[in-house]
């Protein structure tokens, strides 16, 4: 393509000898949008870092023809791709803790760039980056500047990463998985802001399981499986028509609107759009809305204070969670739903307020008390890489959480466990650094499950997966909730997702719990404005580009 910001051809990737991405052909071009789409382990993300010179020790990378801002790149050292990366190029990560410096503030981190290209002064690039951020919808952005990246949300993380990929203007700007983890108005901003920089000149690489918002947003779709291109075309074309069983699997996998307890796998796999859904599974015996709650809060108050200022994450809020019941949490980043999940775990003790466990003590307990009653309690969260231990290989990790619940901690129960989140039992010998953002995620839901714990907290438990595989991990944890009888808190910030899972729901918003009810009637009628605009901005999937909510920004 004529005066493309950056050209491939025949890219081919391997590692020890096995192929991952065998000859993909890419064009971006200023002004437009090409998104790369695929199930988690298709070669995307791998794609994307190769296209910085970010493939990994060891990778084996070939092209035919691989320019960047018409400068032949083939073959280029770390030297030159570090003059490369932010000017020429920009990079937007998934695994945003992964991502950023631990031990720095990520005012210093997004303004590096500023003070290595432009060389601005510090208090120059530090206004530039409080007025990024203040762009990208951060919250109290002055005070967020100081602070690391351990200190913040997973949403504040993700906005960061992203401030910091832009902050450059470069020509070309690759996003991966963009807006993952982030509520629907933080996502709409974020979309924006790439729509604003492809209306610039700039040309975006926009790498997405979500195909409601690749459908509002992207000029083109490239649908990627086992590391082959196999199919591409204009999104509407792509999305409305697809021909290759690939992409369509990818779209019958999308929960839209499956009613609570019909299986999405089942669903998906109608031929007749038309066809009536699968019936819906009866839910767990004795678990309805009267039933007495086996972990309750009240009145749970948390504040962070930092340099002589207080951040209320958590405000008053009271909630109780029932067996065979699932409890939808939804609000935007930065609400308070991540410090709650803590609060209710016993992870942080509240400033007011107090967390029962079968009506006795839980938050104000000694973790000596609390530790017996730990196993019945399992957590999902939305930083996989962050939450495990770093040393550990992917058999260790689930031996250890196996041997913690007092279950067999063998080959064979690590296998079990693999397979019931659909993964290969061959990646127990992996270390989780080596995985894909959707594959890390799978494991931290089979070490959650591994006690076979009554309560599960699961804080964006299927954000870094493809539609198919969430369907997948959806309704395994609907079977174990009917099996087991779980009550369930269920984070996220994709409202079709919620609407799927949830019995009751809950709305935050600056700590406070602003509605909380019947999922149902919630979804049909909200009472508070805030939910109202949740429900009205959530992006669905359009076909021929008639895109509904924040991802029309065309």
């Amino acid at each position: 393509m004529s005066g493309a910001a950056l050209t491939v051809r025949g890219l081919r990737i391997g590692y020890g000898g096995t192929a991952v991405v065998r000859g993909v052909d890419l064009d971006l071009a200023p002004g437009r949008i090409v998104a790369l789409v695929g199930e988690s382990g298709s070669g995307k993300s791998v794609t994307a870092r190769a296209l910085l010179g970010l493939a990994g020790r060891g990778a084996e990378v070939e092209a035919e023809r691989f320019e960047l801002d018409g400068e032949d790149v083939r073959g280029a050292g770390e030297r030159r791709w570090r003059r490369l990366r932010g000017a020429k190029v920009g990079l937007v990560l998934q695994d945003a803790l992964a991502s950023l410096d631990p031990l720095r503030p990520i005012g210093r981190e997004i303004g590096d760039a500023l003070r290595l290209h432009l060389g601005l002064r510090p208090a120059a690039a530090r206004q530039r980056v409080l007025e990024l951020l203040e762009r990208l919808e951060l919250p109290h952005p002055a005070l967020t500047i100081d602070r690391r990246s351990g200190e913040l949300s997973g949403g504040m993380r993700q906005r960061a990463l992203i401030a910091a990929a832009v902050v450059l203007d470069p020509p070309v700007l690759i996003a991966d998985e963009p807006t993952t983890a982030l509520d629907v108005g933080v996502q709409a901003t974020v979309l924006q802001l790439l729509r604003e920089a492809a209306d610039r000149g700039t040309a975006v690489l926009l790498i997405s399981h979500d195909l409601a918002v690749v459908s509002g947003i992207a000029d083109e779709v490239l649908v990627l499986a086992d590391g082959a291109v196999v199919e591409r075309g204009p999104t509407a074309e792509v999305l409305g028509a697809p021909r290759h069983p690939a992409t369509r699997a990818l779209i019958a996998a999308v929960p839209t609107e499956v009613p609570r307890g019909v299986p999405l796998l089942e669903a998906a796999r109608l031929d007749d759009p038309n066809a009536p859904l699968p019936a819906a599974a009866a839910p767990p015996a004795g678990s309805t809305a009267d039933s007495a709650p086996i972990l309750e809060a009240s009145g749970l108050r948390r504040v962070y204070r930092s340099r002589g200022s207080e951040l209320v994450a958590v405000d008053d809020v009271s909630l109780a969670l029932r067996p065979g019941r699932t409890l939808g949490l939804v609000g935007e980043s930065g609400s308070g739903k991540t410090t709650l999940a803590r609060l209710l775990l016993a992870l942080e003790r509240p400033d007011a307020g107090a967390v029962r466990l079968d009506g006795g003590p839980w938050s104000e307990s000694s973790e000596a008390a609390r530790r017996p009653d730990r196993r019945r309690m399992g957590a999902i969260w939305q930083d996989p890489y962050g939450s495990f231990d770093p040393r550990w290989g992917v058999a260790r990790l689930l031996r250890d959480a196996l041997s913690v619940g007092g279950q067999e901690s063998d080959e064979r129960a690590v296998h079990e466990l693999l397979d019931l989140v659909r993964l290969p039992t061959a990646i127990a010998a992996s270390h989780p650094l080596e995985l894909s953002g959707g594959q890390r995620q799978r494991v931290a839901i089979a070490r959650a499950l591994a006690a076979r714990p009554e309560i599960l907290i699961a804080d964006e438990p299927v954000s870094a997966l493809d539609v198919t595989v969430q369907a997948a991990v959806l309704d395994l944890l609907d079977e174990l909730q009917r099996e087991r009888g779980l009550a369930m808190l269920f984070i996220s910030h994709d409202l079709g997702v919620v609407r799927h899972m949830s019995d009751e729901l809950a709305v935050m918003r600056h700590g406070r719990v602003l509605e909380h009810g019947d999922a149902g009637r919630l979804f049909a009628a909200p009472q508070h404005a805030y939910t109202a605009a949740l429900i009205r901005h959530s992006p669905r999937l359009a076909w021929g580009g008639d895109a509904h909510g924040p991802a029309s920004t065309r």
